[in-house]
């Protein structure tokens, strides 16, 4: 084989694994008031799919089950945030390299400014990049 088809050769291989590399992450659902789920999987198709099984195990209608977050790469934060007129929701921001970054970046969405229209605003849970919960009951 020439020098040229090795290197061809060696560019696909590894052209074909990044996706791979790349595709694995975290998918969260929530069903407003009622369940939620999150799911680590290969695709974000997949991981979807898996989120939404215990999403609807957790008492919610498949329909009710809405994809919220998809995190392709590292560390999750779930900040729960209220406004003062009492509607509330959960923000998740992903991709962080360590605990520690998920950490500060839920601190940061509670930020003084964001606070002026929010009656709470807290770190709820921490996701390592398995999708496993790092802050117990």
């Amino acid at each position: 084989m020439t020098r040229i088809g090795r290197l061809v050769i060696a560019i696909l291989l590894v052209i074909l694994m990044l996706p791979s590399a790349r595709a694995e992450g975290i998918a969260i659902v929530q069903a407003p008031e009622q369940s939620f789920g999150i799911c680590k999987g290969p695709t974000a198709k997949e991981a979807f799919a898996c989120a939404r099984k215990q999403c609807v195990k957790g008492g919610a209608a498949p329909d009710d089950c809405l994809e919220m977050a998809y995190c392709a790469y590292g560390w999750t934060v779930d900040v729960f945030m209220q406004s003062k007129e009492g509607n509330h929701w959960h923000e998740y921001h992903c991709g962080w390299k360590t605990h520690k970054e998920a950490e500060a970046a839920g601190k940061l969405a509670c930020n003084k400014q964001r606070m002026l229209e929010l009656m709470e605003c807290s770190v709820v849970q921490i996701y390592d990049p398995t999708a496993k919960p790092q802050i117990k009951d």
